[in-house]
């Protein structure tokens, strides 16, 4: 299990590092995380939802994701409510009276999908959550030391050393524990060091003496550009400010940055892209006047509407479209566009509650409790298709003055029919209910030539949906194999693999 001390100190991807170097041992390898919280989530091939984090893990080990792998993922709602997703499916929701009730039956089901795993796998790479010394959580802990104790997991605790005061961070996590749950630490790593290791001096040797001899069994380097999805929006804090333009980039992209922004590492190919300046934003201030504005999707869309209203982003939006700038929106930011969002069952508000929409697409959308999840393809009006999935709770209908952006003609593998999205009558504006549309190189650069960027009449924009998802996949791979490469080079992989019985 990869423990760390505090949320983003790199658990995730030194999870998926360890799931790439053991499946290149010849190993069949699964990840497992019991509990996910996170609103940057993704969709099986079986059409169930779970933790992208995970879901990039499976990647990385070279197999397919199944919701055993996250068998409960929460999606942040507000600060006292998340909605709970069981084995692939929305079950309800949990928040402060609930909570150590679920806790305890949501328990069942992690044991259950990890001894699922365990049958058909022969290691199981587990991630934590958080830190496992959260005293006032550890009563409700499904995630850390409680499950690696069922599971009889050895435990690597992470720190990272880019933030400063490492050594503090993990000797206090092991003195905050109880004597049998310290015995499941058997190492450290140091994670995002920049320099010469040498520069730790005796520093490891004491920590060693002071943490109740937990070796430190890695030093693993800052990897510059590492382009690993992360798990979730805390990589966002420090994008929210205008980014440093880049030389040779002539269209400027801003992203508004949703209090309950989900799935935000669908953006990360625009971020690529080298005519592309890709930014986040969350103040009016910020916006400027940008080629496009991007509203990405939202766990809750009526709430995060409100936010925008509040801090005059909307305004600001609306002023930028005015003079020019072209506007997207994804999923939540697409029913946002709309005249009017409808809940008529309180699935995000108060039953019947109606609320105005930014009025720059001519539809309106109606919440239903009913969760469509799936993997999917579009085919778009020019017979491109573009792949990516679905996650949402409403119906969005179209009013005149509106096309469909195109038909979903697959979902899950099998044959569909259904109309997707709209674009507005002058093509400046659209929205669209696929995730992952800007993974796929010929919409992407397609869209971005309509903004500016250079090639736009080149014939080698027409790419297969299928070519491009293979060429993203075998990128990932390599991204992949250059972070196990790291691990092999800074970890003691032997004395890993000793006290992993190996």
């Amino acid at each position: 299990m990869i423990l760390g001390t505090h949320s983003s100190a790199g658990k995730s991807v030194i999870a998926a590092g360890f799931c790439r170097l053991f499946a290149r041992m010849g190993y069949r390898v699964a990840p497992f995380k019991a509990q996910n919280m996170s609103n940057n989530a993704g969709v099986t091939p079986e059409g169930g939802e779970m933790g992208r984090a995970q879901i990039v893990q499976a990647e990385a080990a070279g197999v397919a994701p199944h919701t055993d792998m996250n068998p409960i993922l929460l999606k942040p709602e507000g600060n006292r409510r998340s909605q709970v997703v069981l084995n692939g499916r929305p079950i309800g929701h949990i928040d402060a009276a609930n909570w150590m009730e679920m806790k305890s039956r949501l328990w069942q089901h992690a044991r259950a999908a990890y001894d699922r795993l365990a049958a058909r796998f022969d290691i199981i790479v587990l991630e934590g959550a958080g830190s496992p010394a959260e005293i006032n959580l550890k009563a409700g802990d499904i995630v850390n030391l409680r499950m690696a104790r069922y599971a009889g997991a050895p435990c690597l605790l992470v720190g990272d050393i880019d933030r400063g005061g490492v050594f503090a961070a993990l000797a206090g996590t092991l003195l905050l524990l109880e004597p049998e749950e310290r015995a499941c630490i058997r190492g450290f790593l140091i994670n995002k060091f920049r320099g010469d290791p040498a520069l730790l001096g005796d520093g490891l040797r004491l920590l060693q003496a002071r943490a109740f001899g937990v070796p430190t069994l890695g030093v693993i380097p800052f990897i510059p550009d590492l382009r690993i999805a992360e798990e979730d929006a805390v990589a966002l804090e420090q994008a929210a400010q205008a980014a440093p333009q880049r030389a040779g980039a002539v269209i400027d992209i801003a992203i508004i940055r949703l209090p309950r922004i989900a799935n935000f590492d669908e953006f990360d190919a625009l971020q690529r892209e080298p005519a592309a300046r890709v930014r986040y934003v969350d103040r009016p201030e910020h916006l400027g006047q940008p080629s496009a504005i991007i509203l990405p999707g939202a766990k809750s869309t009526l709430a995060d509407l409100v936010w925008l209203r509040e801090v005059g982003l909307e305004r600001a939006i609306l002023r930028a479209h005015h003079q020019g700038a072209a506007v997207v929106g994804i999923c939540g930011g697409y029913q946002m566009l709309g005249r009017e969002i409808h809940d008529p069952q309180g699935v995000e508000s108060a039953p019947g509650a109606v609320a105005p929409g930014l009025g720059l697409l001519p539809a309106f959308t109606r919440f239903q409790p009913v969760k469509h999840t799936s993997q999917a393809v579009l085919r778009l009006p020019d017979g491109e298709q573009a792949r990516g999935y679905e996650i949402h709770m409403g119906e969005t209908t179209l009013l005149p003055g509106a096309t469909p952006l195109g038909e979903i003609v697959q979902r899950n593998g099998q044959p569909a029919r259904a109309p997707d999205g709209a674009v507005s009558a002058d093509g400046r504006v659209w929205g669209t209910y696929l995730h992952g549309i800007f993974e796929n190189a010929g919409f992407r650069r397609r869209w971005l030539a309509t903004l500016g960027a250079p090639g736009a009449q080149s014939s080698t924009l027409a790419h297969d949906a299928a070519h491009d998802a293979a060429h993203a996949a075998t990128q990932r791979l390599a991204e992949y194999d250059r972070l196990a490469d790291v691990l092999a080079d800074s970890v003691d992989i032997d004395a890993v693999r000793q006290i992993m019985g190996l």
